[in-house]
């Protein structure tokens, strides 16, 4: 396996905001099959915008390791950087694993996004705006950072009024948050078209800080859209239950032991192999 750490910086629109890009990459043997390539999963921890979270990077790229998937994280750059600062940065993080597909035996045709909580906004907002003259006035062609799936877990999704109004105000920014014009742009229920791929969302029904309603107006706002949706609404967990593991906890947190979050990877894994059969074939 080979492990990178490089960063991203120097995108027109982005200033001297930097992102942090790891990748996790599996490499193939002469003993088994050595033109296997594998699907790929690019984390975006969330952290309201303000930071990003460490509890939803590492861990989980590790535990898609062990479903066979080559990992990324992208750790976007946060305030007081600003809109659209994360989206760019996602975009050439993207371009990125596309390509070095071949090098780093991903099948092109099975790239998932996923994100957590504002990393998920912004894992949506991506898959909302990547076939669009936004990304392409910066240089970004679509094929070249197309995505082929989604995967969602407890996103910030709205600025309606089930909004985590922290994140959409790091966002935005002090001079946008109030704006009705950009809290309309960034409320993504609101711009859900066919362009999204297919999205697997997961959410915990006692999330005080990101109502389970964001993930709710999202999947039936993709569902009106056409979008093939698989939506997991668990009955417990806090904010930011990343793994519901003691793995991703820690001594006197707020999120615990939870069985009945700790089964989404294997139900993702299902989806992602039911997805994308040619990339998972080898499973």
């Amino acid at each position: 396996m080979r492990f990178f750490d490089e960063t991203i910086s120097g995108i027109d629109g982005t200033g001297d905001a930097e992102a942090r890009f790891r990748g996790y990459v599996i490499d193939n043997s002469e003993e088994m099959d050595p033109a296997r390539v594998r699907p790929a999963v690019l984390i975006l921890p969330g952290g309201g915008y303000r930071r990003t979270s460490e509890r939803e990077a590492e861990p989980i790229a590790l535990k898609m390791l062990g479903y066979g998937y080559q990992a990324f994280i992208l750790d976007y750059a946060c305030a007081p950087a600003q809109y659209p600062v994360a989206l760019l940065q996602t975009a050439e993080a993207m371009r990125r694993i596309r390509a070095h597909a071949a090098e780093w035996h991903v099948d092109p045709d099975a790239i998932v996004i996923g994100g957590f909580s504002a990393g998920g906004h912004a894992a949506a907002f991506f898959c909302e705006r990547w076939n669009g003259d936004e990304l392409r006035s910066r240089g970004f062609e679509p094929q070249e950072i197309r995505p082929n799936g989604l995967m969602l877990g407890y996103p910030v999704i709205t600025s309606g009024p089930f909004a985590h109004r922290g994140s959409i105000d790091n966002l935005l920014g002090p001079a946008r948050r109030d704006d009705p014009q950009w809290l309309d742009y960034v409320s993504l229920e609101r711009h859900a078209s066919a362009d999204v791929p297919p999205t697997f969302i997961w959410s915990t029904v006692t999330d005080r800080d990101v109502p389970v309603q964001n993930s709710l107006l999202f999947a039936n706002a993709l569902i009106g859209a056409g979008v093939n949706v698989e939506l997991h609404i668990f009955p417990e967990g806090n904010h930011g239950s990343s793994l519901g593991t003691r793995e991703t906890d820690n001594p006197g947190h707020w999120i615990g032991d939870l069985t009945c979050v700790q089964v989404w990877p294997d139900l993702f894994d299902a989806w992602v192999r039911g997805r994308f059969p040619a990339a998972t074939a080898w499973k």
